[in-house]
């Protein structure tokens, strides 16, 4: 129906709202990472989850005020960006998003299988999509892989989803990117931070 993530970065980039944090997937880059973590009170985010980040991305919470002024952009299926997390300082373009439930959306008692279908399917011209059961840190998780075509651009995309459910409800983690060449350098990032879910108190 849309592709939200996208719309995030515009607005948010416009309004200059975001700052810093990090992530991880594929080959273990943990020895190059500060172990420090996103989503507990007094970190940027305060997120239902918390995970390690990796070095250099940046990261800031978006605010109620942002998501309401993106109108319609600011949900994607039953949620809405909570954080985003932007890898140009660590050296790539693109971003890792947290997208929530807390917000009156995606109330608990749903599954993260049901979660993530809902969720990939709002985005724009989505394609060859697969699911899988995953461990999230300690966390049972179901795990999207897909590309999205971009038709402005006239390229074809991968993107990743990772959704957990929470006593507050769900949460997914989005990887986009500017390009397939930009995703496969962000995935560490991702990685790390699946290895490292938790939730929060």
């Amino acid at each position: 129906m849309r592709k939200a993530s996208q719309a995030v970065v515009g607005v948010v980039v416009a309004m200059s709202v975001l700052s810093g944090c990090s992530f991880g997937w594929g080959e273990d880059d943990t020895k190059k990472v500060a172990e420090k973590k996103l989503g507990d009170k007094g970190t940027a985010c305060d997120l239902p989850v918390h995970f390690i980040l990796a070095t250099s991305w940046k990261a800031q919470a978006i605010t109620r005020a942002t998501v309401k002024q993106m109108g319609p952009l600011g949900h994607q299926g039953p949620l809405t960006p909570a954080c985003e997390l932007d890898a140009k300082p660590a050296g790539h373009i693109g971003f890792l998003t947290v997208w929530s439930g807390t917000k009156g959306a995606a109330a608990p008692g749903g599954t993260a299988r049901a979660l993530v279908k809902e969720f990939v399917a709002a985005e724009n011209f989505e394609s060859h999509v697969t699911f899988r059961k995953v461990k999230a840190g300690g966390l049972s998780a179901t795990e999207a892989g897909y590309t999205v075509t971009d038709l402005a651009a006239g390229e074809v995309r991968p993107e990743r989803a990772l959704a957990v459910m929470t006593k507050h409800g769900g949460v997914v983690l989005h990887l986009g990117g500017l390009n397939a060449d930009e995703h496969k350098a962000m995935l560490p990032a991702f990685d790390l931070a699946k290895k490292s879910l938790g939730l929060t108190g």
